[in-house]
């Protein structure tokens, strides 16, 4: 009981310390506001040019990165527990290079915007989620080949995004932007068709707590409590494409947060996912918004992309990972 109350302490403080930075990237940039003037501006109606710089710039910036970590968190974390293996993500295995994949070539018909890029890069996501895990149950491979794979499977990938950049120079400005990650020319019109398949994805997740949890515990154990492991299976594969695939489409190739925030979100509350999988999302949220406050202010008035300020956090933490386990393993 006084752990359960712990994890929900834990979950509330995340919330909180959600919003107080949602609430700091409304306010400071190039232009910075009051809590009065925010107010005002978001449920007073008041129209000035900080009132245009907050609703149209900021707010949609503010909501891309919590949904984007939000989302890219959860991927991880169910990713990690269908694999079993502790240091999957989705910018790792291909699954994000697969969204990037199907946005480079809906750019590359002149398709910037809407439900179509949403639905390209889940379409990739899924294809390269579906390839690995086939990969996986057809070798019998072991954790650490599954992740070598992954990572060549990602280049793979990302080789086909470039070549159709080599062959549209046009769209080479705009996919720079892309492969980098960030937020900075972010609209309602990218960002409220993939909100809506994140929510989705969300809602059916967060339904599925207990079969996630006797999928994480191998085959033999799910199939002799009677349930039906590779429906499952497939399904979360789905879920995880689509949430990483939707934030792609619309936040470009952020890496690592789909392995960051489940590592550490682990240490606090375990495996169980009801517990695991809101707190991801809450932290993953966060971590994501107040990188991108961070990289936005850092060198004022120039802007760091985010993309980068992930890759300098995320790149030693997996090599601090990769040392410490050996293909999901702990060593001995």
């Amino acid at each position: 009981m006084n752990k359960n109350r712990t994890i929900v302490w834990l979950i509330a403080g995340a919330l909180v310390a959600c919003f107080l930075i949602a609430i700091c990237s409304l306010c400071f940039g190039t232009v910075n506001v009051s809590i009065t003037q925010l107010w005002e501006i978001l449920f007073q109606g008041e129209r000035t040019v900080s009132a245009n710089i907050i609703l149209y710039a900021r707010a949609p910036r503010t909501l891309a990165c919590l949904f984007a970590g939000a989302a890219l968190s959860l991927s991880g974390a169910i990713l990690q527990n269908v694999l079993s293996n502790k240091l999957a993500s989705p910018s790792i295995i291909g699954v994000n290079a697969g969204a990037g994949l199907g946005v480079t070539i809906c750019c590359a018909f002149g398709i910037l915007a809407g439900i179509k890029v949403s639905l390209a890069a889940f379409v990739g996501s899924l294809l390269a989620v579906s390839v690995l895990s086939l990969f996986a149950s057809r070798t019998n491979a072991s954790k650490t080949t599954v992740i070598l794979g992954g990572v060549a499977f990602n280049s793979i990938l990302n080789a086909f995004s470039e070549s159709i950049v080599a062959l549209q120079p046009a769209i080479a400005a705009l996919n720079a932007d892309f492969r980098i990650g960030g937020f900075a020319s972010i609209s309602y019109a990218r960002l409220l068709p993939a909100m809506g398949m994140i929510a989705l994805a969300v809602l059916i997740l967060f339904t599925l707590f207990n079969e996630l949890d006797v999928v994480a515990l191998g085959d033999e154990t799910a199939q002799s409590v009677g349930l039906r492991v590779k429906r499952y299976r497939v399904l979360f594969l789905i879920l995880a494409a689509l949430l990483a695939g939707s934030a792609v489409s619309f936040s470009g190739l952020l890496g690592f947060v789909g392995l960051i925030v489940p590592h550490f979100v682990r240490r606090l509350v375990g495996n169980e996912a009801r517990y695991l999988l809101p707190l991801c999302a809450c932290v993953g949220a966060g971590f994501v918004c107040l990188c991108d406050l961070i990289a936005r202010l850092i060198f004022q008035p120039y802007e760091l992309p985010v993309g980068i300020l992930m890759a300098l956090i995320g790149g030693p933490v997996f090599a601090m990972l990769l040392i410490r386990y050996k293909g999901g393993h702990r060593h001995a």
